[in-house]
């Protein structure tokens, strides 16, 4: 075998291993991946039950429920849409109505929004940037200097 054939045969050989290290790193990528909506992108466009999602936006004044078995209902909303949230773990500190939240989670068939994670925003300027941009499209947003 010439050499020639013998660096064409190790390049496709390389070729080979690449493409599967890009596959097996994309197949383990799809599942790490969680999008973002909003009240209003969720109403507009379900995105099916048990896919694990994260939703932002206010939690509805007067829409926290805490459940004498522990954790908290409550209601996010951007102002043009609201969703549900069942949520069974404690909440953050920074938690309260009015202010600014992410909950990482999916759809449960009883059509509420079952959350694994809530984060409330950590200060008072703070809100992460898809949630403040989802409520300026909405006309929500309260943000300092801004109306």
């Amino acid at each position: 075998m010439r050499a020639r054939s013998q660096r064409l045969i190790m390049v496709a050989i390389a070729g080979v291993i690449l493409v599967a290290a890009v596959g097996l790193a994309l197949i383990a990528l799809r599942d790490a991946i969680v999008l973002f909506y909003s009240p209003s992108e969720v109403a507009a466009e379900h995105p099916g039950f048990g896919e694990r999602i994260r939703i932002g936006g206010l939690v509805e004044d007067g829409s926290v429920e805490r459940p004498a078995e522990g954790g908290a209902n409550f209601v996010v909303t951007d102002g043009a849409a609201t969703i549900r949230v069942v949520y069974d773990g404690s909440l953050p500190d920074l938690f309260r109505e009015g202010q600014g939240v992410v909950v990482e989670g999916a759809f449960i068939p009883s059509g509420d929004f079952e959350a694994s994670t809530v984060l409330a925003k950590h200060d008072e300027t703070y809100m992460p940037p898809e949630v403040a941009e989802a409520l300026r499209e909405s006309g929500v947003w309260q943000g300092e200097g801004e109306q």
